[in-house]
């Protein structure tokens, strides 16, 4: 049964107070230095360099030997999703002035000029991720000498493909190479790059981790082959739980994921995909919104009253609220089942096409629970919902978002990294509070964050609503500000005493600041991990 507190919660009829709660400035400014050097550890591997001795000269007239030495170093550095710093050595006769043509690749130039040896760092932004070659040219005039110089860079943004939902593994029937639960701090190695169809080179994927029958309580970490494993979390659950959970970890250079199990229990796990990230230029880019409702079985909203066991309903997203009627490859979603009948599963799937062996949501009954989804969106501009339990279950459908070759915000993940722990400091979001953390404060270019947001040690039911804020950092520090209205839209639900985890796409709208709003009537902790974020430049 669920309480009066959360139903009202959850329709979003809970009256708010006058002004925010109090909240140290520091602790979050901790999240933005985080974030800074997550993406500086990211940035490291994306250094391209070609170095003076590979620099082609050209000359001509009895001048020439003056500048025989006339040589072009690079080093190319990526510093966001479309962008790359590019620093040129170059090496002149004493006194010459030479004339710099940078030819970036993509149709586009810059010249400059110099007098005399030495570095000149020049920055640029590409319309499209992918590799581009970069050439400079340097012209000596008064020696007749030109000199020339080439290197392949790219800057490091991704875009999303959407993929059929394909089970990539499962430890219970061997699908994956494993037919055995990972053992107590055991790891699962997921092969992604070149498999079903994901190119080998794809440096993100969008995995539903499903954790099913645990002998004890733990969490599952999820993160790339080859880097040390992180203190984040993706999948908590306890003894005798079926949970599952959406994340975007990047992929390994050898093509693999790895899912530790942090318990002292076995697990079976079973990994779904429902799309990927690669540098391909005719990939989709994404687009957040502002959180909206398109389903509520509870009020008729999109589907008629709870959906009858082992049936499926269709729902129109292209076109609806903010999504775009056409060119939309995929949504992202926030998908909740409550007050089910009976145990069972939902599968969201693109329209047009049979319900596939995978699963989004699974609950018991009585439970509810959500989980983010990324999902194509089939011909119609239609997404599938299917209930397969064997009993009705209401349904809620929340869109954050969506992807398209229109979309400007390329996706830059990153090592998943915490950046918000209350626990640290016994700071629990307040009942019918929230917590406000500057991610993006005074870089206007990053458009949202991937996030795996938990909530722990909770003290009543609820749920979390993830949300941009109408304030910038500016003004929490400058004192008191008029408290937000929390969303009409839910990320996770809890029940007292639970520890529950879920993938949120937050837009970081107009200040850069998001909030993330405890609808419950008791105080709850809350941890932030990061996993990646979209940038339009």
């Amino acid at each position: 049964m669920i309480s009066a507190a959360v139903v009202a919660a959850a329709i979003g009829f809970v009256p708010t107070a006058a002004q925010a709660a109090d909240q140290p400035t520091e602790r979050q400014g901790s999240a933005s230095a985080r974030i800074d050097a997550a993406t500086a550890a990211a940035a490291k591997s994306a250094v391209f360099r070609s170095p003076a001795e590979r620099t082609v000269r050209k000359s001509a007239g009895a001048a020439a030997q003056n500048g025989a030495g006339l040589s072009v170093g690079l080093v190319a550095s990526g510093t966001s999703a479309h962008g790359i710093t590019l620093e040129s050595q170059i090496t002149t006769a004493a006194g010459s002035a030479v004339r710099v043509d940078i030819d970036w690749g993509d149709g586009r130039t810059d010249t400059e000029q110099v007098t005399r040896t030495g570095l000149l760092t020049s920055k640029h932004t590409f319309a499209a991720v992918g590799k581009h070659k970069v050439t400079v040219t340097l012209t000596d005039r008064d020696n007749h000498v030109t000199a020339t110089n080439s290197v392949e860079v790219q800057a490091l943004g991704s875009r999303f493909t959407p993929h059929a939902p394909t089970r990539l593994l499962d430890t219970r029937s061997g699908i994956g190479g494993s037919n055995r639960p990972v053992a107590p701090y055991g790891v699962a190695r997921v092969k992604v790059g070149g498999n079903s169809g994901i190119p080998a080179d794809a440096t993100a994927v969008a995995l539903n981790v499903t954790v099913v029958d645990a002998r004890s309580g733990g969490h599952i970490t999820a993160y790339p082959s080859g880097s040390e494993q992180p203190d984040t979390s993706n999948v908590n659950f306890v003894a005798g739980q079926t949970v599952p959970n959406m994340t975007i970890v990047p992929v390994g250079a050898d093509g693999y994921v790895e899912l530790v199990n942090r318990s002292f229990g076995d697990v079976d796990l079973l990994a779904d995909v429902t799309g990927y990230f690669s540098r391909s230029a005719s990939a989709g880019g994404y687009t957040p919104l502002d959180p909206f409702r398109i389903v509520d079985s509870r009020t008729g909203q999109g589907a008629w009253g709870q959906v009858a066991g082992q049936s499926t309903f269709d729902v129109q997203v292209a076109g609806g609220g903010a999504v775009p009627a056409s060119g939309v490859t995929a949504v992202a979603l926030n998908v909740t089942a409550t007050a089910p009948r009976g145990a069972g599963h939902l599968t969201v799937f693109p329209s047009g096409q049979p319900a596939p062996d995978t699963s989004n949501v699974n609950f018991r009954t009585g439970q509810t629970i959500a989980n983010s989804v990324i999902v194509p969106v089939g011909p119609d501009g239609r997404i599938s919902v299917r209930n397969g339990s064997w009993d009705p279950a209401d349904v809620i459908v929340d869109v954050v978002g969506y992807y398209s070759p229109g979309s400007k915000a390329a996706y830059r993940p990153v090592n998943p990294t915490r950046l918000h722990d209350s626990r640290e400091w016994d700071f629990p979001v307040p009942g019918q509070d929230y917590r406000w953390l500057p991610l993006a404060d005074g870089k206007p270019w990053i458009t949202a964050y991937v996030l795996n947001t938990t909530v722990t040690e909770t003290r009543g039911d609820g749920h979390l609503s993830v949300a941009p804020d109408p304030h910038f950092w500016a003004d929490y520090k400058a004192g008191p500000v008029a408290k937000p209205t929390p969303p009409n839209s839910s990320n996770l639900n809890w029940t007292a005493g639970t520890t529950v985890p879920n993938l949120v796409q937050a837009t970081t709208g107009k200040t850069g600041v998001i909030d993330f709003w405890n609808r419950g009537w008791d105080p709850t902790h809350l941890v932030v991990d990061m996993f990646g974020l979209y940038e339009q430049n």
